[in-house]
């Protein structure tokens, strides 16, 4: 099993520099938010929803360098299973799986971005969440969801 605690020192400096490249092609290739899409935003609390882009695509962005792949995959970051990933201003949803919901619980990571100030303050936070309490009961992901809407 993948020790996340020990490697993420090490590893914390790919993982945002992987991320900050991942929102500057968003930027380039993303739409904006929808009319809905800002609202959603905005009832969640995003204080720019007009610098979010959305990309849809058939999978989810993936690290390429090899210890990313495999701390992405080990502790259940990055996966098959996931439909949506924020990094920063930039929000990709897998093709089928655009919803409300969807977009208000990943414009909630947006809001976190926005609160922590940029991709390296945030980082750091939440990959400490995820080793200390697990993906499902990170305080992130706890209050992502329960900002999620069905409606905008």
């Amino acid at each position: 099993m993948f020790d996340l605690a020990a490697e993420l020192p090490r590893l914390l400096p790919k993982a945002i520099t992987w991320a900050e490249t991942q929102e500057a092609s968003a930027h380039r290739h993303g739409r904006a938010l929808t009319v809905a899409g800002t609202r959603l935003a905005e009832s969640v609390g995003v204080r720019y929803p007009k610098r979010i882009r959305v990309v849809e695509v058939s999978e989810l962005p993936f690290p390429t360098d090899l210890e990313l792949r495999l701390a992405a995959t080990e502790t259940g970051l990055l996966g098959p299973h996931m439909a949506g990933l924020t990094l920063g201003y930039a929000v990709f949803i897998r093709t089928g799986h655009y919803s409300a919901r969807l977009i208000s619980h990943e414009c909630r990571h947006v809001y976190q971005y926005e609160s922590a100030g940029s991709i390296a303050a945030f980082l750091p936070i939440y990959l400490s969440q995820i080793v200390f309490f697990g993906y499902e009961q990170a305080p992130f992901e706890v209050d992502a969801r329960a900002h999620e809407r069905d409606v905008a």
